[in-house]
């Protein structure tokens, strides 16, 4: 019989103990041996509960050959006698995958709260019940590694392994006892040492505790005292460090990703993972190893996000005298919670939505504002760190604080309580901010890339902040990227095209009231050239014009309307657009250069596939962003997620009140697509189709009319003047089977030009005459007809009517030769006959060309030969 042993880590833990339980649970022909040194509370439970628990303790084990080994909650093999070369080796842990693995090992590593979390889902998976022993260890297990489900490492997964513990009778009084079991006497005179000698010290903003102390005659381990410790203090980061005999024993915890407890672990020799580690360091003293572990945090932990990161600026200030009915206007407008109160640069207090509501319920819509905002001069700076924000707000209680410039003291920005909470909520996630530089440089013509770096230069020098927003970032992340980039400033965009157009040539028209501007580039301007500095030049590479906009933000004052605006900040600039996908925003300027904003959750939306809205009064702000999500759904192949697709269906009769121009232009779009007919298909499944107007038709028979006006190629023979454009051709097919009144109907819904109207209406009722004519018909008969329509309506025609073969053919044959017929006897020839001018001329060409086209004459010869036949019987009749 194969022998199969299940192990684990010294100063083994209730998740240790309780994973090897798991092991066994599964196999019981599993040996689970027990390491020689367990925590105070295990060492505990296992002695009070050890008859109803299969643990071997070292000393009891037979040294037999070791076939397989499981190792759980470590990655480190502990050395058994019995282990040799050949013995198989499979790990269990929920730490991160380390580098010291040896081919041949195999593992199940996966970062969730516990190690006992990936056992408990297997037991249930396989339907084994733990009793209430076994599973009050199971629980304690999962809630020692979490701190009962609280800390920030805790998983869904590790809170329904716990409720089906739970189910299966696991003590909550009995593990709450040994979770806080109490201290020895050792280890209470250890703690109040370590309390007494404990430091918090300030890293980029994060709080970290040191404290030290001597263990005496402590031989018991000392991770307990630091979850005490932890409680007093709930620092950031907490290092434990205790000296023994030759030794130091380091216990490290953290609460965030900015402090990485385990490789500051491993460079003492010990590890662990990012939250929680140790390391045993020998021949060194307690004093030295506490300065160097201070001076390795001071390179280790990581920037903490600062206020910078987060703040929108150009914030909207109140001045004291203003009345709170103009700010209740302000706030309806612009949805902000509150404002700063600002005189001559100095913070007053701060004005809230709810003073100002109160205020206007008891009438005092005409006080100055003063009388009821929140009076104080609470502010930070651009370089303040988040948590240094965080603990002003609780102190203060303000939602909105105002960012000073360090120098000037200038009120510059303003950072809100959902800006904080954001932050606070991606801290655990939180990465150095993601450049783009490289794709930049990758995507774009070394002329435009060039360019585009002349004008980051010059926004620098003007400390304007510059970005390329919207779908050319969505696209670049994508891998899809264009040419093409729209730029805001978050400053002066007009100023900014005028000092370019004054350094490099080239005119600037703008337009201030909306703070845009537009700089028409003078390619060969000396100056240009000179900063561009490329060896290869090509003028035709450079954009005719680049277009300037200042960031700005939004107000609309009824749904549909188009919105007034005003400046404001990026974030709001932003926050303005249709989609998160659409917010994400390429800064360019100086050190900034390359870095990604996003404040508003495109890039996960990005990566997760998903078209999302900003807010639930998006469409009713602009209900032609319905078509967008769609249109973007389909070309990304993305998703429009839950709550966005509700919001849609209820914003659908709102279509019903926007402009036709505005609701065309849209589908202008949606034409030019690639996925077009999958957008039309979405289109009519949703209901926009019904919502624009309820006779716009979309079945199989329209969709196919789409599929061969798409596949169109017009053979040359057909003579065409120019090849109808693809936008008429697909409003063609589309109505051609609408009665020509309601087909009127829903062009001027649309707001046809009048071209476009007159030519759609020709195609339908081309339609309609055409399907009237038979097989017989002559010639001249068809030609009669088509010659009242269009060249493009009959192509329409010609592509709608697929089941109708002879009339396809009589539209081909027309297009091709039959329009180009005509009698070779003109108006010359009747005059030298001695015809007077007038109808007749008309009349006898008309039955020559008729009598060409139904075959009665061949040559020239027969056609004189009928001319001289009709004004002989002409005569007669006279």
């Amino acid at each position: 019989m194969s022998m199969h042993i299940v192990c684990t880590h010294e100063q083994a833990d209730f998740d240790a103990v309780a994973s090897m339980l798991g092991v066994w649970l599964m196999d019981q022909d599993v040996q689970p041996l027990l390491p020689r040194r367990l925590n105070r509370n295990v060492r505990a439970f296992v002695t009070l509960y050890g008859e109803a628990l299969p643990f071997l303790r070292m000393g009891d084990w037979a040294r037999r050959p070791i076939d397989r080994i499981t190792v759980v909650d470590t990655q480190s093999p502990p050395s058994i006698k019995g282990m040799s070369g050949d013995t198989e080796v499979h790990l269990i842990d929920h730490h991160p995958l380390g580098d010291r693995l040896e081919s041949g090992w195999s593992w199940h590593v996966e970062e969730i709260g516990a190690t006992t979390t990936l056992l408990v889902e297997e037991l249930q998976e396989m339907g084994i019940a733990p009793d209430m022993v076994q599973s009050t260890l199971l629980l304690l297990g999962i809630y020692e590694d979490t701190g009962s489900l609280s800390y920030a490492g805790t998983t869904p997964r590790d809170i329904r392994s716990s409720a089906w513990l739970v189910e299966n009778n696991a003590d909550l009084n009995l593990a709450s006892d040994f979770l806080n079991h109490p201290l020895s006497n050792g280890q209470r005179a250890l703690y109040d040492r370590l309390l007494e000698n404990a430091e918090t010290i300030d890293f980029q903003g994060l709080k970290v505790v040191i404290a030290t102390g001597q263990a005496g005659d402590l031989v018991e381990e000392i991770s307990t005292l630091a979850h005490k410790l932890r409680d007093v203090y709930d620092p950031e980061g907490l290092f434990v460090l205790v000296e023994m005999d030759d030794s130091v024993q380091m216990v490290a915890r953290s609460t965030t990703s900015a402090l990485d407890v385990g490789s500051i672990a491993e460079q003492f020799g010990g590890g662990g993972h990012d939250r929680a580690a140790a390391a045993l360091i020998r021949g060194r003293t307690l004093s030295d190893v506490r300065e160097d572990l201070q001076g390795r945090l001071v390179q280790a932990i990581e920037p903490a996000a600062t206020v910078e990161e987060i703040m929108s600026r150009d914030p909207q200030l109140l001045k004291p005298d203003e009345k709170i009915s103009e700010a209740a206007e302000l706030m309806q407008r612009f949805g902000h919670e509150g404002y700063p109160v600002v005189e001559r640069g100095k913070v007053l207090g701060l004005l809230t939505r709810r003073a100002v509501d109160r205020a206007m319920s008891h009438g005092l819509q005409d006080e100055p504002i003063l009388r009821v905002m929140q009076a104080g001069d609470v502010t930070v700076s651009e370089d303040d760190s988040i948590h240094h924000l965080q603990k002003l707000m609780i102190e203060h209680g303000w939602g909105q604080v105002p960012v000073k410039d360090a120098q000037s003291e200038e009120i510059i920005g303003i950072v809100t309580r959902t800006d904080l909470l954001n932050a606070l909520g991606s801290l655990d996630e939180r990465q150095p901010r993601p450049t783009l530089a490289a794709n930049l440089e990758t995507a774009l013509p070394e002329e435009r890339l060039k360019l585009l770096q002349c004008v980051a230069a010059e926004a620098e020098a003007r400390k304007d902040a510059l970005y390329i927003v919207g779908g050319f970032v969505r696209d670049l992340i994508l891998g899809e990227p264009s040419v093409d980039y729209d730029l805001v400033v978050e400053g002066d965009a007009i100023g900014l095209a005028q000092s370019l157009a004054e350094k490099y040539g080239g005119r600037v028209s703008s337009h201030r009231r909306f703070g845009t501007a537009k700089w028409s580039i003078e390619a060969d301007h000396k100056a240009l050239l000179g900063r561009l500095d490329l060896e290869a030049y090509d003028a035709n590479e450079l954009p005719k014009t680049l277009d300037f906009v200042s960031a700005r933000t939004e107000f609309y004052p009824h749904p549909t309307a188009l919105p007034s605006v005003r400046s404001g900040s990026i974030k709001l600039d932003l926050h303005r657009r249709d989609f998160t996908i659409n917010t994400l925003a390429l800064r360019l300027d100086g050190s900034h250069y390359g870095q990604l904003l996003d404040h508003w959750g495109g890039g996960r939306d990005l990566r997760e596939g998903r078209i999302r809205v900003l807010h639930s009064l998006s469409f009713m702000d602009d209900p032609t962003r319905m078509l967008r999500a769609v249109r973007l759904e389909q070309r990304l192949g993305f998703k429009i997620e839950a709550r966005t697709l509700e919001l849609l269906e209820e914003a659908l009769p709102l279509l019903d009140r926007v402009s036709g121009e505005r609701i065309r232009s849209e589908i202008d779009l949606i034409f030019e697509e690639d996925e077009l007919l999958e957008i039309m298909d979405r289109l009519g499944d949703l209901g926009l189709l019904g919502a624009i107007h309820p006779s716009l038709p979309w079945n199989r028979e329209v969709r196919g009319r789409f599929v061969s006006a798409l596949a169109l190629e017009p053979p040359e023979r057909w003579q065409l003047n120019e090849v109808p454009e693809r936008a008429y051709l697909l409003y063609a097919v589309w109505f051609v089977e609408l009665d020509p009144d309601r087909a009127l109907q829903i062009a001027e819904r649309l707001a046809f030009p009048g071209s476009l109207r007159e030519d759609i209406l020709a195609v339908c009722q081309l339609y309609r005459v055409v399907d009237t004519l038979g097989r017989g018909t002559p010639t001249s008969e068809f030609v009669r007809i088509f010659d009242l329509y269009p060249e493009r309506a009959l192509v329409a025609a010609w592509l709608s009517l697929e089941g109708r073969v002879d009339l396809r053919q009589a539209i081909e044959d027309y297009l091709a030769t039959w329009r180009f017929i005509s009698p070779t006897i003109d108006g010359d020839a009747l005059w030298a006959k001695g015809l007077d001018p007038g109808p007749r001329y008309t009349q006898i060409l008309g039955s020559l060309r008729d009598a060409w086209l139904d075959g009665k004459i061949q040559s020239p010869e027969e056609e004189h030969n009928l001319l001289e036949t009709m004004l002989e019987e002409a005569g007669q009749d006279g």
